[in-house]
C-alpha cells in the first residue's frame, strides 16, 4: 500500500541508528481508507500504544524526509542484512503435529493433500498487542509484523491500515477469543478511554478525523464492558492475506 524505505539516522554526519521511512508521496490509493493518511495512522498507533502504557510499538514520529513528509519509525532488532526469517518466531504456519506445546491454534486449513495450522505463542506480550489491535482496529496484523526488538521485548510494526470507522480487524492473533482480558490490559484500555477526553483528545485528533477518534473511544468502551477478547465479526475476512 505504500513505499517503505530503510534509512540511516545521522547525528552530526555520524550514523546513529536506522529507521523505516514511509513518505505520503509513496502511498497507493485504497478504496476503504482516505487517501494520503496511512503515514499518519502509523504515528497514531504509536501514540495509542504510549497512551495505553503498552511498549509494543517502536517510537514513530512525523518527519520531513527526502521524499516529503511521512512517518519515521525507529528500526528495532537486527538490521536487514542479518534477518534470516520473517517475524519474531512466535507466530507460525505448520503441520498439526509441529505445533509447539502450549501454543494457541487460530485455524486449520486443508487442501487436497494436507492440513496446515496457523498458531501463535501463548505470550502476554502478544496478548498486549492483540488488545492494541482491537483498539486501533488494525486491518493487517500479519505474522511478519511482529518482530523481536531484543531484551525480551516484542514490537508490532506496519500500522498503516488502522483506525477505520468500520469494523476492519484482521489479525493472526485470534488465540484468546472469548477469554477474559487480563486486568493489566483492561487498565491499559481504561487509560486510553480516559485519555481521549478533553485535552488528551489531541493525542490522536491531529492525526485522525474526529469520527475516527470517536470510534476508538467506542471500541474502548465496548471492550471494557465485555472484558473478554472479541472474536471475528463475520462481516469480512478475519485473517489478513497472506498471513505472513
Amino acid at each position: 500500500s505504500n513505499v517503505t524505505l530503510f534509512v540511516s539516522l545521522l547525528v552530526d554526519g555520524v550514523r546513529a541508528g536506522a529507521a523505516i521511512y514511509k513518505p505520503v508521496s509513496g502511498e497507493r490509493p485504497l478504496w476503504d481508507f482516505p487517501s494520503e493518511t496511512l503515514y499518519r495512522r502509523e504515528v497514531a498507533t504509536y501514540r495509542l500504544a504510549t497512551l495505553a502504557g503498552l511498549d509494543v510499538v517502536p517510537p514513530t514520529v512525523l518527519r520531513e524526509g527526502p521524499f516529503g513528509p511521512g512517518s519515521l519509525q525507529l528500526w528495532v532488532g537486527p538490521e536487514p542484512a542479518d534477518v534470516h526469517e520473517l517475524g519474531a518466531g512466535v507466530i507460525d504456519v505448520c503441520a498439526p503435529r509441529d505445533v509447539p506445546e502450549g501454543w494457541r491454534v487460530v485455524l486449520r486449513a486443508r487442501d487436497d493433500r494436507s492440513i496446515v495450522v496457523l498458531c501463535h505463542a501463548d505470550d502476554p506480550r502478544l496478548a498486549a498487542m492483540a488488545v492494541l489491535d482491537v483498539l486501533a482496529n488494525n486491518a493487517d496484523r500479519k505474522g511478519g509484523h511482529v518482530v523481536d526488538r531484543g531484551e525480551g521485548r516484542l514490537a508490532g510494526v506496519d500500522h498503516g491500515l488502522t483506525f477505520n470507522v468500520e469494523p476492519k480487524l484482521r489479525t493472526v492473533l485470534w488465540g484468546w477469543v472469548g477469554e477474559p482480558v487480563p486486568p493489566r490490559l483492561l487498565a491499559a484500555v481504561e487509560r486510553v478511554e480516559a485519555g481521549l477526553h478533553g485535552e488528551g483528545r489531541a493525542t490522536l485528533a491531529d492525526l485522525l478525523d474526529e469520527d475516527e477518534v470517536d470510534a476508538t473511544r467506542r471500541r474502548c468502551r465496548t471492550l471494557l464492558r465485555a472484558k473478554r477478547f472479541p472474536g471475528p465479526g463475520g462481516h469480512a475476512p478475519a485473517i489478513p492475506w497472506p498471513a505472513f
